[in-house]
């Protein structure tokens, strides 16, 4: 298998990202992360990114088991004691969008997170995560 070694980090991200602000409820964000079936979501001011609010952050705060149950009482609850500012992930690495795939798979490799934001001049332009990444290697087979 020979991977394409210059291949930017644009071709594979998400373009269309879905955002929140830290004025959000949690309750929003858990919201957009079942519509849509993401893990992911930047927490931005204007077009800066700010923070990433992953699901498993959510799921932390929400007691982990109760969180997909019907009872969502609890959760309101739990959601109503925390901001998002409180919950996001604040030193964030970030990557261009000429990043080649390459280094991101080494970034993402060699870290906690799954998931990167892609920011040109300090603007969010996209996201990366495993997923895509793991998409990609797939389709190189």
């Amino acid at each position: 298998m020979s991977l394409r070694h210059r291949v930017p980090v644009s071709t594979i991200m998400t373009k269309k990202i879905i955002t929140l602000n830290s004025n959000d409820e949690l309750e929003t964000a858990e919201r957009l992360f079942k519509e849509n079936n993401i893990r992911h979501i930047p927490v931005v001011e204007g077009e800066r990114i700010k923070g990433m609010l992953s699901l498993t952050d959510l799921l932390r705060i929400s007691f982990a088991d109760g969180a997909y149950e019907e009872d969502s009482d609890v959760e309101t609850i739990v959601y109503n004691m925390f901001t998002i500012s409180q919950v996001m992930a604040k030193n964030l690495k970030s990557i261009s969008s000429d990043t080649t795939i390459k280094e991101v798979a080494e970034i993402l490799a060699h870290n906690e997170f799954h998931a990167l934001p892609v920011v040109d001049e300090e603007k969010l332009v996209g996201i990366v995560t495993t997923t895509d990444l793991i998409k990609y290697l797939l389709e190189q087979y």
